[in-house]
């Protein structure tokens, strides 16, 4: 049982750094020339991520102790020590940023001042539960117990990161979406890592159960 948790939360941790299933990467991905393959460029982007998450390590534990926080003090090092480290450095949040003004350019037609503006005064309102828990709200606990960041950080990494991803990777290689030939076609194009047609079982149906029981283990 030890194990399948850390292999979830591992698994978990995997989709939220990368983006995966909430369409972030896709986005960025849609900005992509056809000088390089699609595997070439997720290689070098998980490896520049692992080095990132890495080096953050390095960096986080040493401030704790510096700026006195427990290390095992949990979500709560987010509003204590990261600001203090990383008070003028970008995070995560640019990139997921990115992907609704995207979509709100996309969709509405919208400048990206406008779309800067709207989703801002969006994501501030929307940022006021997750802030608010940990003083005035901080006897509110809602999903097992948990207090509102982690009940929010529960339904996004157990719950819409891996459904986001199975049904993106379902639309992909299915024939009810776009298709594995057509996917592969796309992938490949540029130079780089290749993706072998042998590997259309793995995708159509390994992938989607390896994702199904992340998603299952998380919820129980």
């Amino acid at each position: 049982t030890g194990l399948k948790n850390v292999i979830t939360e591992a698994m978990n941790q995997a989709f939220f750094t990368l983006s995966l299933g909430v369409a972030a990467m896709e986005i960025f991905g849609s900005y992509m020339g056809k000088d390089h393959s699609l595997a070439g460029e997720g290689a070098r982007i998980c490896g520049l991520d692992t080095f990132v998450a890495i080096m953050s390590g390095l960096i986080i534990f040493p401030a704790c102790f510096s700026y006195g926080v427990e290390v095992d003090a949990g979500p709560s090092l987010i509003f204590i020590t990261l600001p203090n480290v990383f008070v003028n450095m970008f995070s995560t949040v640019m990139a997921v940023f990115e992907n609704i003004m995207s979509f709100c350019m996309d969709m509405f037609h919208w400048s990206r001042n406008k779309a800067a503006l709207i989703n801002g005064v969006i994501i501030l309102l929307a940022s006021l539960p997750c802030v608010l828990g940990y003083n005035v709200w901080s006897s509110l606990h809602l999903i097992g117990g948990r207090d509102v960041l982690d009940s929010e950080d529960f339904i996004v990494s157990n719950l819409l990161l891996p459904v986001g991803s199975l049904i993106y990777l379902l639309f992909s290689v299915t024939k009810w979406g776009w298709g594995f030939d057509r996917y592969i076609d796309e992938a490949n194009s540029g130079e780089g890592l290749k993706i072998s047609k042998k590997l259309k079982p793995y995708f159509q149906f390994i992938l989607p159960l390896l994702i199904l029981f992340i998603l299952i283990q998380g919820l129980v």
